[in-house]
């Protein structure tokens, strides 16, 4: 099943390293208290370790403005860890019903449009959150208040959907500890309800989960030449793309994730050709229960003038003011996003390309 995977070097255990390699850990003063926070002590043994009030105060990564320069070496070394104090169950009207309380934020990866990174400031690496019986169990309890769904929705016709990785990517937490493995495992046994969650990186170690239908991977796509631009520290868009099949063979609910769809020079060419090779590559199977998300970009001030000090190059995709309108967040904040009228034209035009080129491929939801 995995063998397609495991002989080309994707997701392995080597590949994962090369993605992190902890050398400090920042962690609240009670992580020792938890079975989870002595596993990943025990983990990184070497680790240098530096105790902090709260994993949201850390002067030295949370606004700290020069660590910018040292951007990917933070993602890449640096580990924090703590103790998630309030549970809620966010409703959700899009990829999910509802978001999962977080086992974990931030990223190893450092893609350039990402919003996550502006919440802690100018660092972000992985917070992983070491009471997961308490967050497994709070899911567990809510699920079972919500009953039968009895009428479907986008979100799914049968069960309720969980997004368990809205703030940070699953697969490469699963090198950090057994937080993913515990939650699709949960999720195998709660009748009403599934857990789903976006990726930019092949783990062949999630095949060996045994999901059992229950957990949604959304792979998130764009064309190669633009994603190797702003996708930065992930897996090759061919990677993801030849994974998708064995996701399938494994267990899991695959979905697309069009997310940012970027405009630049040949968007709908380049995204012409995506769309054909996703139909060249795919199984019968993959394409019978293929469904897809598409997103267009929106952006950040506060996060342009963060990637202007370490990635410009990415920002001349990015930023195009020109473009691009104020938006105000659902929780207060000032974003950017396509002007209104060129953005709901465009999004027509990506919508009408898919169907016709992949016309199995069921649209969820696109703005």
């Amino acid at each position: 099943m995995a063998s397609s995977l495991k002989n080309r070097g994707i997701g392995s255990d080597r590949d994962l390293v090369r993605l992190l390699n902890i050398k400090l850990i920042y962690h609240e003063p009670d992580v020792l208290e938890f079975k989870r926070g002595q596993e990943i002590f025990a983990k990184y043994p070497d680790a240098q370790r530096i105790e902090v009030p709260s994993h949201w105060n850390i002067p030295e990564l949370h606004g700290n403005e020069g660590s910018v320069d040292d951007w990917n070496r933070i993602k890449h070394t640096v580990l924090v860890l703590g103790v998630k104090k309030s549970l809620t169950a966010r409703p959700n009207t899009r990829s999910s019903d509802f978001v999962a309380p977080s086992h974990a934020n931030g990223c190893a990866m450092a893609c350039a449009y990402c919003y996550v990174a502006r919440r802690k400031g100018y660092a972000n690496p992985i917070t992983t959150f070491v009471n997961i019986e308490k967050i497994t169990r709070y899911i567990q309890r809510h699920a079972a208040k919500q009953g039968l769904k009895t009428e479907p929705n986008q979100a799914d016709p049968d069960c309720w959907v969980y997004d368990i990785g809205e703030n940070s990517d699953c697969s490469v937490d699963t090198a950090i500890c057994d937080n993913v493995k515990d939650l699709i495992h949960l999720f195998r046994d709660i009748p009403n309800a599934k857990a789903s969650f976006a990726t930019k990186r092949v783990n062949r170690n999630l095949l060996d989960y045994d999901p059992q239908g229950k957990t949604r991977i959304r792979f998130s796509l764009m064309p190669a030449a633009i994603a190797q631009v702003v996708d930065v520290r992930t897996s090759a868009v061919g990677d993801r793309i030849a994974a998708i099949n064995d996701f399938v063979e494994a267990g899991y609910e695959v979905h697309l994730n069009f997310s940012p769809v970027i405009f630049y020079e040949n968007w709908l060419e380049e995204y012409e050709a995506l769309f054909k090779e996703l139909d060249d590559v795919l199984s019968p199977a993959a394409k019978a229960q293929l469904k897809c998300e598409i997103i267009f970009l929106t952006h950040n001030e506060q996060l342009h003038d963060v990637n202007m000090n370490w990635h410009p190059q990415a920002e001349a995709m990015l930023w195009r003011p020109e473009l691009q309108e104020a938006k105000i967040s659902e929780t207060g904040g000032r974003n950017v996003r396509y002007r209104r009228g060129l953005k709901g034209t465009w999004v027509e035009q990506f919508c009408g390309l898919l169907q016709q080129t992949l016309p199995y491929c069921t649209i969820r939801y696109a703005f």
